[in-house]
């Protein structure tokens, strides 16, 4: 515990050093600091995808950097500091966690996110989806909206059913396709991507996750495609979709081989 504490009073100390005389950190405002916070946020997730232990050590070491730097500017106002920060948390999980720290029980995961989103309604949030970020991308804010409702049971009963709607949306868009109304097919467009999103929950599978995993999974076997081409001298421009689906074969195979996965 006490090689923690020195290590945050360090970089503390640090921060406060590079904010005093450093020209580019004693520039940096709340506003200027954010696009670089969010480019952080994406490194870290990706580390995460990767399973790399090192780099999200080094990404997690940034946003820790970005939290330090946002007080420590906000103290230059006496808006609040570092500790505010982090008693204002210590406080809230305290209140949040009545099965630990009082004496309410619960049976399981559920009835703690249930307890959860009844305990934000009484601090003062008007409504179970205030706290859903309005600049989340579209599905993981279609994601964490669906577990906000779910923490107060607005929620369907099995995966069974879930699979019905995604069906029943799938059809509703075929439907207007046909009719070619731009407005009502991206609408039940939108309403199909909602439904599998929902399912995805069902069946404990995270939707951006697994879509970023593949499209990273697409990235590298196409550029796999791309040197095979490359080194047999044909130009992809040249070829017809026929003749790339075999080189996509291909490099599918030398993937799976690599990667031991489908």
């Amino acid at each position: 515990m006490q090689d923690k504490l020195e290590s945050f009073s360090r970089l503390i100390d640090i921060m406060d050093t590079l904010r005093e005389q450093c020209p580019w950190d004693k520039k940096q405002t709340l506003e200027s600091l954010r696009y670089l916070t969010i480019e952080e946020m994406y490194e870290l997730s990706d580390a995460i995808l990767e399973r790399d232990m090192q780099e999200i050590k080094k990404e997690l070491g940034d946003l820790l950097l970005h939290i330090v730097f946002y007080a420590r500017i906000a103290s230059e106002t006496d808006d609040f500091d570092i500790s505010d920060v982090i008693n204002s948390l210590c406080d809230k999980l305290i209140h949040r966690h009545p099965h630990i720290y009082g004496d309410v029980e619960v049976k399981d995961e559920k009835e703690v996110k249930k307890n959860w989103e009844k305990l934000k309604l009484k601090e003062g949030k008007r409504s179970v989806l205030e706290g859903v970020p309005n600049s989340l991308p579209a599905v993981i804010k279609s994601f964490r909206i669906q577990e906000k409702v779910r923490g107060i049971g607005f929620d369907w009963d099995n995966k069974s059913q879930v699979w019905d709607k995604v069906m029943e949306e799938i059809t509703e868009l075929q439907a207007e396709v046909k009719k070619g109304d731009r407005k009502r097919i991206e609408s039940e467009f939108g309403d199909v991507l909602f439904a599998l999103t929902n399912y995805a929950r069902f069946i404990d599978v995270n939707p951006e996750d697994a879509l970023e995993r593949t499209n990273k999974r697409f990235i590298k076997r196409f550029q796999i495609m791309e040197n095979i081409i490359e080194e047999e001298g044909v130009s992809l421009n040249d070829m017809s979709l026929d003749q790339m689906d075999v080189y996509w074969d291909r490099a599918k195979a030398i993937y799976v081989s690599k990667q031991n996965i489908g």
